[in-house]
């Protein structure tokens, strides 16, 4: 903790951290001192002036270097000639500051009338209505009249599309640049910028296609005027019409906090998601969120949605009521006797995988967790972060290790989080950076800021994590030589960063590695972890990219996964199959023909279309209940919108359906009560319910407010900030090190990686046609040399192989792919999916 530094602030005192700025300090206190370009999370550049106040600092003594004293002891005050930018200036010792004096009114007055000499006067049209920190402050500081001329106003364009998915009315913008460095600073995506000079500035695409970046919609929260508003909420509707609901972003595992303001549609008469925002936690997401986040949840109001039970007659599926289908589905699985086989995806809530668990559990079956194809549940639970972690707080004395993960595609919220503690860029008091070493088989986006970059051959991931280990731990590792140890000096000189750092976080990922590969790994990083003591406490442990939004409440309740096994396999000679949550068909993994299959699904994938039964579930913005991210911290989200016709929970249907089959004695009439009952047995969710994760504290920076000016529109977490549940080692447990399996993969001239992209066609995002721009066409990455030996060029169409599946696709020759290998995107509409490294033939098609 930084040294304490006390100063008054219009004769109120207060104790900051050395390095607080003015504005924050005053913040800290609830006096609100304006500002336009400033934000808490970005450097300050005090472009805007609104933020000037008196500012004084204690008189000393010439020769003696005393502080000269008033006649009450008090120190004397000497104040500067001029007004300080509070946003700039760092507290001192006994500084004394002034906000609301005559001097200090009149220059915001003046700030605030050469604002509106070039702005638009359009308030009562305008999407930032009701919430704009221009008009608040104007009400509140600005003049009664302006000295400028109406007809001298600056016109410029107003509905200039940056992108697809961002607006511009380049009239109301007040040149705070509060984007531009937001995306310069915080993503380093500087794909918009400033063009012209003076009155005729003005912000410009610097991209193709426009504003490329996965999180444009984050400068429409900081926009401190309407210049910047999203396709799918300008005039839609006025904040003050907005309904409020605090909920999840489910699309990846890292479980960004969100907010959903829902209203009436004017025209069906439905209600509908207006816009998610991103709701403060500071563990997790801070205060902001992806553009896959922002806009995906469209799909919960596609027309494709599946909204009434279904069974099948006469070889078609056939509208029914719940009782019908429910009925005949507890009385297959009464009649099954035991051989049942129930497939969850990891895309459901903790409470449906519960009761699908006891489900499977007490009729004799086993439920297994889709897709399954990431290991180290164990190693997790055991030496996982630790309680408390944040990426905030890692700066020098922490290492951040990530392997084998694309983090900007797989969990971009963690990309940005490692960056900013590698990087440390933003208005942060410690200016001290985490060293940062990333592995993999390719270079990544995260590279740019990896103070050791370390490039190995797929298939090596292991290995090159035992070499790591014995470089930072020495023979002590009580790891093989001939294994570990590496005269890479870039390995050497990384593990003697892991071995000099306090802290230690390692983040594994999957690719290339299928799920005993990705379980190899999470124990290799495991070991050394634990030979240097790295874990049970915060800021230490392992991570794991856990593919899907509740992989991590599969790993907590212990269900086990498919592990690289067909789907045929799993269900084996069941009679009765369920699948809830997951397309194995769609995933070009057949299912085994003959047997009564149940499906509870948002649409009609192609598992759904060969189901027995059809159950309409809900989505995730019609219903409550929970979700366990990547950190073990367990989330709650609520209901926003009612239910897509007779759309039902997971955990209603199958809880029904249990209890009728005399598989559950009584079935749950909310899921509350299934996490009540969860937090009564002795596993990861012990003493965890609602209202302990419901609990709140004061967060910093304080957003959310009714002064929309500091922090942007994100909003105050008032819904809680979840539990993060403790590993075993934290539990007193001392975790044992384990064998580390070797890796098989396939070999050839050519080896296939399955990699991961952001925007996908998975089914969901293909129901949110906002965000069809954003996704590319099915291709394959191919080293140069590779293609020049095969004869193909950039952009041919090529017919890629992998096992008995192939698929003509696009070849990019771009400089990604390492020779060797074919980078091979998964759920881009092919039936080339696979996990892992695999042989692979590239022809031109």
């Amino acid at each position: 903790m930084a040294d304490l530094v006390t100063l008054k602030i219009d004769d109120q005192e207060v104790s900051v951290p050395a390095g607080t700025l003015i504005v924050d300090a005053a913040k800290a206190i609830q006096n609100d001192i304006p500002v336009f370009c400033y934000h808490p999370k970005m450097d300050p550049v005090g472009m805007c002036r609104m933020c000037l106040v008196e500012v004084g600092t204690p008189r000393k003594d010439r020769e003696t270097g005393e502080v000269i004293a008033e006649a009450d002891g008090s120190p004397k005050i000497f104040y500067f000639p001029k007004l300080v930018t509070a946003c700039t200036q760092p507290v001192s010792p006994g500084m004394a500051v002034k906000t609301n004096t005559k001097v200090v009114d009149d220059a915001r007055k003046e700030v605030l009338e050469f604002l509106l000499t070039s702005h638009p006067l359009d308030c009562p049209i305008c999407d930032k209505g009701g919430e704009c920190p221009l008009q608040n402050l104007t009400m509140r500081h600005g003049p009664g009249n302006s000295r400028f001329l109406a007809d001298e106003k600056k016109h410029l364009a107003k509905h200039v599309p940056l992108g697809d998915l961002i607006y511009l009315d380049r009239e109301r913008c007040i040149q705070c640049a509060r984007c531009v460095r937001f995306q310069e600073e915080l993503v380093d995506d500087a794909v918009i910028g400033f063009k012209q000079r003076g009155r005729a500035l003005q912000i410009v695409t610097l991209s193709e296609p426009g504003f490329d970046s996965k999180w444009s919609g984050n400068t429409t929260d900081i926009c401190p005027v309407g210049a910047l508003t999203t396709a799918d909420f300008r005039f839609g509707a006025r904040p003050w019409e907005l309904q409020h609901s605090s909920s999840l972003c489910t699309e990846c595992a890292v479980g960004c906090n969100t907010h959903l303001n829902t209203r009436r549609d004017g025209l069906s008469g439905d209600f509908v998601v207006k816009r998610v925002m991103p709701r403060q936690n500071e563990f997790v997401n801070e205060v902001w969120i992806c553009d896959k986040g922002r806009f995906s949840h469209h799909f919960s109001t596609s027309p494709d949605r599946i909204t009434v039970p279904m069974i099948r007659k006469n070889g078609k599926l056939q509208e029914s009521s719940w009782d019908e289908a429910l009925n005949l589905v507890a009385d297959r699985v009464k009649d099954a006797q035991g051989s049942v086989s129930v497939i969850a995806g990891e895309v459901l809530a903790n409470e449906d995988m519960r009761v699908l668990q006891q489900l499977a559990n007490n009729a004799g079956g086993e439920a297994v967790a889709w897709p399954g194809v990431m290991g180290g549940a164990e190693q997790l639970a055991a030496v996982g972060a630790g309680v408390g972690t944040n990426f905030i707080d890692m700066g020098a004395g922490t290492a951040i290790v990530v392997i084998a993960s694309d983090l900007d595609e797989e969990a971009p919220m963690w990309w940005m989080r490692v960056k900013q503690a590698a990087d440390k860029m933003g208005a942060t008091l410690d200016k001290s950076k985490a060293t940062l070493i990333v592995a993999n088989g390719r270079k990544t986006k995260l590279d740019r800021y990896a103070n050791h970059s370390i490039r190995y051959a797929y298939g090596d991931e292991v290995n090159t994590m035992l070499a790591l280990h014995h470089a930072a731990n020495g023979d002590g590792a009580g790891l093989a030589a001939d294994l570990a140890a590496s005269d890479d000096e870039t390995i050497k000189a990384a593990g003697q960063a892991i071995s000099d750092a306090e802290n230690v976080i390692v983040i594994y990922g999957r690719e290339g590695l299928d799920y005993a590969g990705s379980s190899s790994l999470a124990q290799a990083a495991a070991n050394m972890l634990i030979d240097g003591g790295n874990y049970g406490k915060p800021n230490n442990g392992l991570l794991g990219v856990l593919p899907k939004g509740n992989t991590g409440g599969a790993f907590a309740l212990g269900i086990p996964a498919m592990a690289d096994r067909a789907a045929a396999e799993v269900v084996g000679d069941a009679k009765v199959v369920i699948v809830a949550g997951a397309d194995p068909v769609g995933d070009n993994d057949a299912l085994p023909s003959g047997r009564f299959t149940v499906v509870s699904e948002l649409f009609m994938t192609a598992t759904a279309e060969m189901a027995d039964v059809v159950l309409p579930a809900q989505s995730f913005v019609e219903r409550e209940g929970s979700f366990t991210n990547s950190e073990r911290r367990v989330q709650r989200f609520f209901p926003a919108l009612p239910a897509k016709g007779q759309a039902r929970p997971d955990w209603w249907a199958f809880g029904k359906i249990a209890n009728a089959a005399g598989a559950m004695d009584k079935a749950p009439v909310a899921a509350g009560q299934i996490m009540q009952m969860l937090s009564k047995t002795a596993g990861a969710f012990s003493g965890i319910d609602y209202p302990a994760l419901a609990r709140v504290e004061e967060q910093w920076p304080d957003v959310g407010g009714e002064d929309k000016y500091y922090g942007g529109n994100a909003f105050k977490n008032t819904a809680g900030l979840g539990v993060q549940y403790a590993t075993s080692a934290e539990q007193g447990v001392v975790p044992s090190k384990g064998d580390v399996a070797p890796l098989n993969s396939e070999t050839g001239s050519l080896r296939a990686v399955a990699t991961t992209l952001m925007y996908n066609r998975g089914t969901k995002i293909m129901k949110a046609q906002l965000l069809h721009p954003r996704l590319p066409e099915a291709h394959v990455e191919i080293n140069a040399n590779d293609a020049e030996k095969l004869g193909i060029a950039d952009g041919d169409k090529v017919r890629v192989s992998v096992g008995d599946a192939s698929a003509v696709v696009a070849a990019n020759v771009n400089g990604k792919a390492p020779e060797g290998a074919v980078l091979v995107p998964q759920s881009l509409g092919t039936d080339v999916t696979f996990n892992g490294l695999k042989a692979a033939t590239v022809v031109k098609a």
